[in-house]
């Protein structure tokens, strides 16, 4: 895909350009634009002692710390699970490829379980090199639940995370394998007890190759979305059942405007309806902000790219923030074509609230979702920047209230 050109800040104002500059030299690694102030709190240095590029947002854990994954790094080169404090403490929990069956190269991030262990995938590796599922407690201890590709129409290569329903089993998708090759749908208990509940292409306008997790609505269905197939090709949000009963819902690229490609999960609003993105497509085909209902009915809310300095390519979903407004990132755009955080409303009313790349080390390129922290800030990856390229933890300081400790 095109990349943007970057443009940099005017000087209509050289008041904007001065703030920055004493920030940086009073704060180190802190910035404010418009009453939010981001913090580099960890920059990933690869090699064998830490990870690299992370591709997947955070958990906060039940003990306050948060919990992630990176695709790269650690002992083997092939990822890592990690744990940082909301001030920067950071510790190297696992490193995956410690034997030649363990699972590789994770993207998704994690759940935790509520058995206090945290649970997720990897896109890699296991007994047939086609991913995993897998268990790591709080302090590390790491257990391997399911390794795919175990029969021919197995699942195979999740990239989205899993959601534990309301009967404690885990659910999740894989972007390949199944029936026909375009990915599936299955759940696993604690223990690892697996079932493959639905194969996606079972027509030609069904949904193919789901990269995101699936989120539970309040009605106990299972929303998501495909990356690919529906009745254009672009894409489809799905409902099904804990016990695999499928409806596709939309197919994206209904219209010239219409988003394209979703890569990322839903999330329910307090309002009841689902809302997600999609990585490409609307106005100027640099991604949408979309709502839609439990049955289905759909509405575009904002299109990227309406300015030179807006952001693009939202690979990441939404959080809804503790005063009701969703909250998200690009995976480009900005004033310096490195990335966004955005914050828009249930009707559609949008705020570009922090640019990445205002430093050397800043974080670059985020293709995670944020998470709210029981402080009331806003926590996540970027695969890049930092001190060495590898990639950053940030927090994002907006005035919200605290969320309520679950």
């Amino acid at each position: 895909m095109n990349k943007r050109i970057s443009v940099g800040l005017t000087l209509a104002n050289p008041l904007r350009l001065i703030i920055p500059v004493v920030l940086v030299v009073l704060a180190g690694r802190a910035f404010n634009a418009n009453a939010q102030t981001e913090t580099n709190l960890h920059s990933f240095v690869g090699g064998t002692a830490d990870g690299s590029l992370p591709y997947a947002g955070l958990v906060q854990g039940s003990d306050g710390n948060f919990y992630g994954t990176t695709e790269y790094g650690g002992t083997s080169g092939t990822g890592t699970v990690f744990r940082i404090s909301p001030s920067g403490s950071y510790t190297n929990l696992y490193s995956f490829g410690r034997s030649p069956t363990d699972g590789e190269l994770p993207k998704a991030g994690l759940v935790q379980g509520r058995d206090s262990n945290f649970y997720g995938t990897t896109g890699f590796g296991g007994t047939s090199g086609t991913g995993t599922v897998f268990r790591i407690s709080p302090s590390g201890s790491y257990t391997n639940l399911y390794s795919f590709g175990r029969s021919a129409t197995d699942g195979a290569n999740p990239r989205g995370g899993l959601v534990q329903g309301r009967d404690s089993n885990f659910y999740g998708t894989t972007e390949q394998g199944g029936t026909r090759g375009f990915g599936t749908v299955f759940r696993i208990s604690p223990s690892g007890n697996y079932t493959s509940l639905y194969s996606f292409g079972s027509s030609a306008t069904d949904g193919a190759n789901p990269r995101a997790k699936l989120v539970q609505g309040r009605d106990s269905n299972f929303y998501g979305t495909t990356e690919y197939g529906g009745t254009s090709g672009t894409g489809t949000v799905f409902r099904i059942s804990p016990s695999g009963s499928y409806t596709s819902l939309y197919s994206f690229g209904s219209c010239a405007t219409d988003g394209k490609l979703p890569r990322a999960g839903l999330v329910q609003g307090s309002n009841g309806n689902f809302y997600g993105t999609t990585s490409f497509g609307g106005t100027y085909n640099s991604g949408t902000v979309f709502r839609i209902s439990p049955r289905g009915g759909y509405t575009n809310l904002y299109s990227f790219g309406r300015s030179p300095n807006d952001g693009v390519y939202p690979y990441g979903g939404l959080v809804q923030g503790s005063d009701g407004n969703f909250y998200g990132m690009t995976q480009q755009g900005g004033t310096r074509s490195v990335g966004t955080v955005f914050r828009i409303s249930p009707s559609g009313s949008y705020t570009n609230l922090y640019s990445f790349g205002r430093s050397p080390t800043d974080g670059k390129l985020p293709k995670a979702r944020l998470v709210q922290g029981n402080d009331g800030n806003f926590y996540g990856t970027t695969q890049q920047g930092g001190t060495t390229g590898n990639g950053t933890v940030f927090k994002l300081t907006v005035p919200l209230s605290p969320r309520p400790i679950q």
